[in-house]
């Protein structure tokens, strides 16, 4: 059942993403492109998704607990430390570049096209080497 939901809520962030344009690099680019052709769009995407988000996590806390979970899993951390701007810098230049944040990406991986399939296994690499920076260098952040 678990995984049966996490298709459909991927498919329904994939509809979404490509029904808002975001699978064209061309319109996250032209959204950047601030003294040029400028285009709205993601901006009215981007407001669409806080908007749901803001209402829909303050109706699923009001849970003990998930549906088809024991419990909610949100994050812990409270702080702005190098590690985090690192990567708020590294997904913004990476997004700014490539016109594609990770879920469009993700979303448009089934076209086969080489430079989608190489930002795809770039952005896995970054997240392996998140993954792997050492713990010393964590709790120095925290400091």
């Amino acid at each position: 059942m678990k995984l049966a939901m996490a298709w459909l809520a991927g498919l329904l962030f994939g509809l979404g993403l490509s029904l808002g344009g975001m699978t064209q690099p061309a319109v996250v680019l032209g959204f950047l492109d601030l003294f040029g052709a400028w285009n709205p769009r993601l901006l009215f995407v981007m407001g669409g998704a806080v908007l749901t988000t803001a209402i829909g996590y303050r109706w699923v806390l009001r849970r003990n607990k998930p549906l088809l979970e024991a419990t909610f899993k949100l994050p812990t951390a409270r702080q702005i430390d190098r590690r985090l701007v690192t990567g708020a810098a590294l997904f913004g230049i990476g997004w700014g570049l490539a016109g594609y944040c990770p879920g469009p990406a993700l979303a448009s991986i089934g076209g086969g096209v080489a430079s989608m399939l190489l930002l795809v296994a770039t952005m896995a690499l970054g997240w392996w080497l998140a993954a792997k920076w050492p713990a010393q260098a964590r709790s120095t952040d925290t400091k």
